[in-house]
């Protein structure tokens, strides 16, 4: 699996989001991208998986090019049955249990029987150590609960990369900590994940690659390690001294 991205770019009206965006995600990547609020980095992930519609670019999946302001929705559909979207707030329906939630994809959209997805989402939610609380609806679920039951709903879909759009940015400090475990895990396990977040210790110790945004363009892009140990522009040691002096 390999993804590549060329030249997005995205206006709001007459505020310019995205400015010519490049990146390349190879299988068993985790990414990082990192930057202050307003960078462009949710707008970026969310044009990737066409929640919204670039105005320009091109992505390159397993070989295969496309035009992103000219996507089918044909297009749009098989590519989304290869990837998976981890939104912040959860998205759960709340008249549905945790399993429900899972299977509901896979009954609706993949057409798959009901035994069957059954058992796919049983297996995925044991995955995030949720299996026992299966038949709890969202409103007796912790936010760390809900979040790891809307991961199980991504890996029930056996994607080739999942999406997270700042998934603990929504949860109490305290409830972070499982929702972090639970993707170490993936990447440990070799999952490829695409990820927007402000946890830096998930981004040093776990991604395999930094994106530094801001203003919609990539600033600093490079190894983790090599960007913590050190980052090459002032513009990223500035960001790092202040998100430092927040953890402390």
């Amino acid at each position: 699996m390999t993804l590549e991205v060329r030249g997005i770019a995205k206006r709001f009206g007459a505020l310019e989001v995205l400015k010519g965006i490049d990146l390349r995600v190879e299988q068993g990547d985790v990414v990082a991208i990192l930057g202050p609020s307003g960078s462009g980095k949710t707008t970026l992930l969310r044009c990737i998986n066409f929640l919204e519609q670039a105005d320009a670019g091109a992505l390159i999946f397993d070989g295969e090019s496309f035009e992103l302001s000219h996507m089918s929705r044909k297009d749009i559909l098989r590519l989304r049955k290869k990837t998976a979207f981890v939104f912040q707030n959860y998205n759960l329906f709340l008249n549905k249990t945790a399993l429900e939630n899972v299977t509901e994809g896979l009954i609706t959209a993949r057409r798959m029987p009901k035994a069957e997805a059954v058992e796919k989402a049983e297996r995925a939610l044991e995955r995030v150590g949720m299996l026992d609380r299966k038949d709890h609806y969202p409103s007796q679920l912790s936010g760390g609960q809900q979040q790891r039951v809307a991961i199980a709903r991504a890996l029930a879909t056996d994607p080739e990369i999942i999406y997270f759009d700042e998934p603990t940015s929504a949860l109490d400090p305290e409830l972070i900590g499982e929702v972090l475990a639970v993707m170490r895990r993936l990447a440990e396990e070799g999952m490829t994940m695409l990820v927007v977040t402000h946890e830096m210790n998930f981004a040093r110790n776990v991604s395999t690659k930094v994106i530094f945004m801001e203003d919609g363009v990539v600033l600093e892009a490079g190894p983790a390690k090599e960007f913590f140990a050190n980052p090459r522009e002032e513009r990223t040691r500035a960001f790092l001294r202040t998100i430092h002096g927040e953890e402390r």
